[in-house]
């Protein structure tokens, strides 16, 4: 049996995506699925080592879907960078839940799978029955946003995933102590293809055009109503240790729901933390628990 299914779906504009689906081991089908949403230039790749442990655990596994966005891994270009937005991805998540039979689901959602969860919990709130955030909330740092728009606006061409894992790890290494040799190279297959010859990363160019034209001199807009919304629904927010995305008074605010909002802290990570590794892994089994 394989580890996943490739699944295509059309979004509302007719446009092709992709999404890995991971099936339940023994009766876990019974259970609420899991629906995975990846980082701004990210891909279902990224959830691979964590969509594992999640559709295989002895005790608690369930089904595993984890989404390729619209300009990144097998999902199609679009010809239109300016439909590269959270509420046009929003739409596309809730078409694919709709194509798949999926009523109500667990959702993880990492950096901006995040904002997606947030516009979706004002949009389709009975599609949440609980979600992760990853390093995410209703307010960015700008500092570390355009750390991130400077770091793909250098798009390289690696000579090797080994040569892509040393230099994944000669930028992000002091900020991700924690991870071992193994998890660098995991990262550069999950960033990088070699599907049409040179290895390069595999996302559309222009998702970075709307990145370039932000104005950071002025406050970047916040999504605290719409948090509010996804607040009502029980959640784990996850931040890194070393996140320059997710502050530590952002994440102290989301705390004020005490009811619905649990934290946990992915040491020796930076921005977005990987869920598989131990530490993380635990508190979200425990979570996941509870559905």
């Amino acid at each position: 049996m394989s580890e996943f299914v490739s699944r295509f779906f059309t979004a509302p504009d007719g446009l092709r995506l992709h999404a890995r689906d991971y099936p339940a081991a023994g009766g876990g089908n019974t259970r609420l699925p899991l629906v995975c949403l990846p980082g701004l230039s990210r891909n279902a790749r990224d959830f691979h080592q964590f969509a594992l442990l999640v559709s295989g655990d002895a005790v608690a596994s369930r089904r595993v879907i984890a989404l390729d966005y619209r300009g990144r891994g097998l999902s199609a270009h679009d010809a239109d960078p300016a439909n590269y937005t959270v509420p046009v991805e929003c739409n596309d998540v809730i078409a694919v839940c709709t194509a798949l039979g999926l009523s109500r689901c667990l959702f993880a959602g990492t950096s901006r799978g995040g904002l997606i969860l947030h516009v979706m919990a004002a949009l389709r709130p009975d599609l949440i029955a609980g979600a992760i955030l990853n390093d995410i909330g209703p307010q960015i740092e700008a500092a570390g946003l355009m750390e991130i728009r400077d770091y793909l606006a250098n798009r390289n061409t690696p000579a090797s995933f080994e040569a892509a894992a040393a230099g994944l790890r000669h930028l992000h290494g002091a900020a991700f102590p924690a991870l071992a040799p193994a998890d660098w190279l995991d990262m550069a297959h999950a960033l990088y293809t070699d599907r049409d010859g040179p290895i390069v990363a595999d996302y559309d160019p222009k998702l970075t055009d709307q990145l370039k034209a932000i104005d950071f001199t002025k406050p970047l807009p916040t999504l605290w109503p719409q948090f509010e919304r996804l607040a009502e629904k029980p959640l784990l927010i996850v931040r890194g240790e070393h996140s320059r995305i997710l502050s530590a008074e952002t994440l102290e605010r989301m705390q004020a729901h005490r009811k619905t909002v649990e934290t946990t802290l992915a040491k020796g990570q930076g921005h977005a933390p990987l869920l598989h590794l131990p530490d993380v892994f635990t508190p979200i089994k425990a979570f996941l628990g509870h559905f």
